[in-house]
């Protein structure tokens, strides 16, 4: 890249807190134009942070000939009419996910921006982390041999706070719970690692713990089409709350990811350990984590559209883990 490309922030709510850090750490891949949020306050405030103007409304970043692309921030109910018309107006897009409240409207979303051949990528950043880009090369090398099982353990705390925000946990705004707003990131590692998925039983609802609408609970059997088995237990009313793990148990070794790091038992008796300890918003402050993970996922979209190429993670991949999510939300396939 020989300039940063100029970037508009649509909405600056809570989730918006790491993607602006990691903004203002890539001056020479960024350089934001215009901030529109539907609350001006926060937006003011954001765009004076950044050095960008706040805008008057959707409408006129969107006609900025400065702003080639878009960091989608709003909740879900909100994007996939944001997406098509930022596809419309011939922006790149990076939203936040999911891409919409059901499959349907991310399918909206993901083909209004192939129809006018619009970059679409999705924040689904823990794929950026070093211990699962380890783990996934030792996969695809064959090191752990053939993969037998995999167990998903998200144990995470929301307090009744949290969900009586208006909105919050619903059909209307969300679109789900616990499986669609925090599982959807350690699930779309499960997949990335596994493949795809042939069969699913499962089991989702509400607490006692909570008043919501939507599952703070789901527990779901999984048959791979390699022919892995799997178990996914996710939660929110998992008080205080800890650190999610996948465990991959194989041929010659099993592998665990905790925290933003991988163990892993070799079957001749080795121990290995690589990446370091992050928080990852497991318990009752929901951003108690760091933006260098948005950092990196954001660089990488910029570089891909600057270059021309399809971002990773893009339409694709973000359809594939909420189409399970639907399914694991649903009750399983049968």
């Amino acid at each position: 890249m020989t300039a940063p490309l100029g970037v508009g922030v649509v909405g600056v709510g809570m989730a918006a807190k790491p993607h602006l850090e990691a903004l203002a750490r890539l001056p020479e891949l960024a350089a934001v134009k215009q901030v529109w949020s539907r609350t001006p306050g926060p937006a003011e405030a954001a765009a004076a942070k950044l050095g960008a103007r706040a805008s008057a409304g959707l409408d006129e970043l969107l006609a900025d000939p400065a702003v080639d692309a878009v960091l989608l921030l709003t909740p879900p109910n909100a994007r996939v009419e944001i997406i098509e018309r930022c596809a419309a107006a011939g922006k790149a897009v990076l939203a936040e996910k999911p891409l919409g409240r059901d499959v349907a409207e991310a399918r909206r979303a993901a083909a209004a921006c192939e129809q006018h051949g619009v970059p679409l990528g999705v924040v689904l950043q823990h794929r950026r982390r070093d211990d699962v880009r380890r783990l996934q090369e030792l996969i695809a090398a064959g090191a752990l041999g053939k993969l037998a099982l995999a167990r998903l353990d998200f144990p995470w705390w929301r307090g009744q706070e949290y969900y009586d925000e208006r909105g919050r946990g619903s059909k209307e705004r969300d679109g789900g719970g616990v499986l669609l707003t925090q599982a959807v990131h350690i699930l779309d590692l499960l997949l990335l690692l596994l493949g795809p998925v042939a069969e699913v039983r499962a089991l989702a609802g509400t607490s006692a713990l909570h008043r919501m609408e939507t599952e703070d609970f789901a527990v779901a059997g999984l048959r791979f089409e390699s022919g892995a088995l799997g178990a996914v237990v996710a939660t929110t009313a998992a008080y205080p709350g800890t650190t999610e793990r996948l465990h991959i148990d194989a041929e010659k070794a099993s592998a665990s990811l905790v925290g933003n790091v991988l163990e892993i038992a070799w079957r001749d008796g080795r121990r290995e350990r690589f990446g370091a300890a992050r928080g990852t918003g497991g318990g009752a402050d929901p951003m108690a984590f760091g933006p260098e993970l948005h950092q990196d996922l954001i660089a990488s979209f910029l570089r891909a559209v600057a270059a021309g190429e399809t971002p990773v993670p893009g339409a694709a991949e973000a359809l594939r883990v909420q189409e399970l999510v639907e399914r694991i939300a649903g009750g399983g396939d049968g």
